[in-house]
């Protein structure tokens, strides 16, 4: 199946408050796991750098798992960023180590201070120029910060990007599941993905299938 590449920005603010409302709770808290196991007994301290954040629900349980960390989510959604500012107001636990940032990659107004990791999920898919992602994490990742980026792949086919839908997103409303679809047909195959970390020069890095729809870049920047 040809790649269809679908608007980079979640801006509608009803698409956002449906992501916002959604039930991630499984999918994102086996990412955590997922990043804890890829850099096993790991005590991430410092700075953490999440590009796409959303509504940040990925920042927030990363900042609860490592205490050490501060996590700064970046994303070019003024709907997204402005829910995830009004969760940081409410969250007395972890709300002081998150803060959230506004900006379309590569302009966003990033610090160029040290990271410990650099996270990512499913932003690529979004991105009609993929080496965006791979570019800004070139620029803010040092020797040794800790990469994991997660996103979906393309099917084969329009029948196998159906079923999925149906499989794992049949009770969600209209919206989640019209973009779940629309997302799986803009994803990388995961042959892509490794071309372009070739492109970028990212060394240290590998490509993994870690579900029926989802693959994983992960490992320790050597540049």
């Amino acid at each position: 199946m040809q790649r269809v590449i679908e608007p980079e920005l979640m801006d509608d603010p009803a698409q956002a408050a449906a992501y916002a409302a959604a039930d991630f709770a499984e999918a994102h808290s086996r990412i955590v796991d997922s990043f804890d196991n890829c850099f096993p007994g790991a005590d991430v301290k410092g700075q953490v750098l999440d590009l796409g954040c959303g509504p940040g629900d990925i920042c927030f349980r990363f900042a609860a798992r490592f205490p050490a960390c501060s996590v700064m989510g970046v994303d070019g959604s003024r709907a997204m960023i402005q829910l995830a500012n009004a969760r940081k107001a409410r969250d007395a636990v972890t709300g002081d180590r998150v803060r959230f940032i506004e900006g379309r990659l590569p302009g966003a107004a990033i610090p160029a201070v040290p990271f410990a990791a650099v996270i990512s999920n499913s932003l690529l898919h979004h991105l009609h120029e993929p080496q965006v992602l791979w570019a800004t994490i070139g620029r803010y990742a040092s020797p040794g910060t800790r990469i994991y980026v997660v996103d979906l792949f393309r099917p084969e086919s329009v029948a196998e990007a159906q079923r999925l839908v149906i499989e794992y997103a049949a009770s969600e409303p209209d919206i989640l599941r019209r973009d779940f679809y629309n997302s799986l047909c803009a994803a990388f195959e995961p042959r892509e993905v490794e071309a372009q970390l070739a492109t970028a020069g990212l060394t240290g890095l590998a490509v993994g299938v870690i579900s029926d729809r989802h693959l994983a870049v992960h490992g320790v920047l050597d540049k």
